[in-house]
């Protein structure tokens, strides 16, 4: 399989559930899973998950730029993703990436 069309594939998948139930990307992380979020590193589905469904917006919609992929050297993927997040209400979008 494409590695290209995989990494696409998660990345919509993620960004969809993200918009649209937070709490849905519990199963897209493992305990041994880690975010750096603005520098505090938050570890486990669920922890991750608590930060997560606790940002102060209830609804968002993330407009993606570009996806980067390559193999990692445990037979799984790096994905690079950035973009825009339109956060409701508001004018202007912020740019992310992850």
């Amino acid at each position: 399989m494409d590695p290209d069309a995989v990494a696409k594939a998660f990345v919509e998948h993620y960004y969809s559930t993200f918009d649209a139930n937070r709490a849905g990307l519990a199963n897209l992380y493992q305990e041994g899973s880690m975010l750096t979020f603005e520098g505090q590193k938050i570890q486990g589905s669920q922890s991750i998950v608590a930060k997560l469904t606790s940002l102060p917006f209830q609804q968002c919609k993330h407009n993606i730029t570009t996806v980067d992929c390559q193999p990692s050297g445990s037979g799984g993927m790096l994905v690079f993703v950035s973009g825009n997040l339109q956060l409701a209400g508001e004018q202007h979008a912020l740019k992310f990436s992850q």
